[in-house]
């Protein structure tokens, strides 16, 4: 199969088209005008709140969306004490949230002087997911179809937060984005919701919200939540390693960021090797080869995820598919399974406890999708 010179991504992935010359339509930055625009009213919006005082419609001035990652409990410090903002820190209970992220909403907890709300609804989100996973994938796809499964999870939960904001008249919703991942993100609120409108349609969009999404569709602008992208807002700013070195410092993070993980991720590269014969992170790995392409000394800077540099990804890409397909069909020796997970993610450059935890997930695949009814 033919692949981008560049950045490695082949020809028929999702969405991206490879011309004559070799090279991608990504690399040929052909979504260039979309992301120029997203970028800018992402910043115009993170302006204004940083400008703007108290809320004078109640006693929050931002919804907070709290995961218990790196980058939401790095953010989550600096509003509360540094900008000063009231926040309401919200998280979204989700179901398949790893026990180290639930660790380090604990220790945000005890040291953040901020109002915690928890919100769940673990049923619809499943429904949600066994709709999402089971269902044939639309061929030829379209730009990060590969990544449908995490999208719709990560929609379904932000649009929890607008319509918690919107009951509460919280006038911002502050989302913890990584700046590459504005390509994978809505930023006004109206078109989330029709983006899943768009995905479900209007029968499931309906059961799945209990019909309160459409008054969103049309209310007044001014009662329609903002949401607020510090990061990708402040995206030259970025520097992952140095958050998470912060953040352990002030004793507000006690894993690394690749244990910090969804239990679906080994699900997710199913779904993604099956329907588009790619590993999850394709583009994040796609967008740091294409970034040192165009200069040899590239400090990363706009994504959270690192590959290195003299890594054979294709021939990673490879492995891990095989590791990931004999799993889902029950095939293949487990220790086996074991070693060679465990080997890529220290040749990705994962710690060594980091990468046991990882595999030990993908060794348990089976059974979180025999949980969630999900057919390999």
């Amino acid at each position: 199969m033919r692949m981008c010179t560049i950045c490695a991504l082949k020809d028929g992935h999702p969405g991206i088209t490879l011309g004559d010359d070799g090279v991608c339509s990504l690399c040929k930055l052909d979504i260039a005008g979309d992301l120029v625009e997203n970028f800018a009213y992402t910043k115009r919006v993170f302006e204004e709140f940083t400008r703007s005082g108290p809320n004078p419609h109640g006693e929050h001035d931002c919804l907070f969306m709290y995961s218990g990652g790196k980058d939401s409990t790095y953010m989550l410090d600096k509003f509360v004490n540094e900008y000063g903002k009231r926040v309401l820190s919200y998280t979204f209970d989700v179901p398949f949230e790893s026990a180290h992220a639930a660790d380090n909403i604990r220790l945000a907890r005890e040291r953040i002087p901020a109002t915690f709300v928890l919100d769940s609804d673990d049923d619809t989100i499943k429904k949600m997911m066994r709709e999402v996973f089971n269902r044939p994938a639309a061929k030829p796809g379209k730009y990060l179809d590969e990544k449908l499964p995490c999208v719709s999870c990560r929609s379904f939960f932000v649009i929890r937060a607008i319509l918690y904001a919107f009951r509460h008249k919280i006038p911002y919703i502050a989302l913890c984005a990584d700046p590459q991942q504005i390509l994978t993100m809505e930023s006004d609120a109206r078109e989330v919701i029709r983006g899943f409108y768009r995905a479900f349609g209007a029968r499931l969009t309906d059961e799945f919200f209990r019909g309160e999404v459409e008054q969103l569709l049309f209310a007044d602008e001014a009662d329609i939540p903002k949401i607020v992208f510090p990061f990708i807002a402040m995206r030259y700013a970025y520097d992952p390693d140095r958050i998470v070195a912060e953040l352990k410092a002030k004793g507000l993070y006690a894993s690394s960021p690749m244990e910090t993980h969804c239990t679906l991720f080994p699900l997710l590269n199913y779904y993604a090797f099956k329907n588009w014969d790619c590993m999850f992170y394709k583009l994040n790995a796609a967008t740091q080869r294409r970034a040192v392409h165009r200069d040899e000394t590239y400090d990363r800077s706009t994504f959270s995820i690192a590959f290195p540099p003299g890594a054979d990804l294709p021939r990673i890409e490879e492995r891990m598919k095989r590791v990931v397909m004999e799993i889902a069909e029950g095939r293949g020796d487990p220790t086996e399974h074991e070693r060679e997970l465990i080997g890529i993610f220290r040749e990705l450059e994962a710690p060594e406890e980091a990468a046991r935890f990882v595999a030990h997930e993908f060794l348990g695949m089976r059974d979180v999708a025999a949980e969630l009814d999900i057919a390999l």
